[in-house]
């Protein structure tokens, strides 16, 4: 019996300690860069193997409100938060779609990264819950509280309360896995880093 309580006590540590991770990676890290891999796995059809897709990056973040992630490879894609407006440009496509920050942020799960100034703040958009350790991070549940959004559920994972991998599940069950490399956090980061302009030609889309 004692050991059992042990085991349950532990085991109760550990989880706290993701959330606890989480805050402490919300309020120490107030902007930071890092590369990053993206699996995404749509739902498998009947009869049909589940289809995965790889891509790779860099991302940076400043607190509040401000993020980019620019997709290398296999397609160029560029998704910038400025604060009032995110923009995503498809250089293929010569496309460029803008919406407004506001209205999509709290949907998306850079919300959980750069967004929300502390937990607290983020708690009013999700509802947060730790979860076991499991490969060798720690993970807190993030649950949007509005059902009207493209996220079912994004699973964020930490070490040593820094970000290491959010896996993400959306209204149409497709799964996108990110796994975040190079972190380093409270980089000095340009002025204009988060700014985006148009390219000259490009197809503007507002929404």
């Amino acid at each position: 019996m004692l050991a059992a309580l042990s085991i349950a006590a532990s085991q109760g540590a550990a989880w706290a300690d993701g959330l606890s991770g989480l805050e402490s990676f919300m309020r120490d890290a107030r902007s930071g860069r890092a590369a990053f891999t993206q699996t995404v796995t749509a739902p498998a059809k009947e009869g049909q193997a589940a289809r995965t897709k790889t891509s790779s990056g860099t991302f940076e973040f400043q607190r509040p409100s401000r993020f980019k992630f620019v997709y290398a490879k296999p397609f160029a894609q560029t998704l910038v938060a400025d604060g009032k407006t995110l923009w995503m440009y498809d250089v293929d496509l010569n496309q460029v779609t803008a919406r407004e920050q506001s209205k999509v942020l709290d949907s998306t799960p850079a919300a959980l990264i750069a967004s929300a100034p502390n937990l607290q703040a983020l708690q009013k958009d999700f509802t947060l819950a730790a979860e076991p350790e499991r490969d060798g991070l720690q993970w807190v549940l993030a649950t949007p509280k509005s059902r009207d959004g493209q996220l079912q559920s994004v699973r964020v994972g930490l070490k040593d309360a820094q970000l290491a991998a959010l896996d993400i599940v959306d209204s149409f069950g497709q799964r996108s896995v990110l796994k975040f490399s190079d972190v380093q956090t409270n980089a000095a980061l340009p002025a204009d880093t988060f700014d985006f302009k148009p390219p000259a030609g490009a197809d503007v889309i507002r929404q």
